[in-house]
């Protein structure tokens, strides 16, 4: 199927406009400037200064990082099973209770 241009072009013209339009900076007026004023409040203030400190903030403790490494080549390093199987058995509490709070939400 051939789609054939129907439409005629608009005259340049329209409805009697006998001046051509021209930006403000090309006619010498200058553009009214618009003045805004947004408050954020508090809230956004503190944000914006935890985003800051947490940026200054390394995410890993190189210094721990190096003493793990030191204790695991020397074999010093012991895992404390005990202290694994809580902290498993803890996320897994959190993420049901999250499941089950978040289910009932909808």
């Amino acid at each position: 199927m051939k789609i054939d241009k129907t439409a005629k072009p608009l005259p340049n013209n329209l409805m009697g406009e006998t001046t051509q339009r021209t930006p403000a900076a090309k006619s010498g007026a200058t553009p009214q400037q618009a003045s805004t004023n947004v408050s954020l409040g508090s809230t956004a203030t503190q944000l914006n200064k935890m985003e800051a400190s947490m940026a200054n903030t390394p995410v890993v403790d190189a210094g721990k990082v190096a003493e793990i490494k030191q204790a695991i080549s020397e074999g010093r390093f012991q895992v404390n099973s005990s202290v694994v199987a809580d902290g498993l058995i803890a996320s897994v509490r959190d993420l049901i209770s999250n499941s089950n709070s978040n289910s009932k939400v909808q």
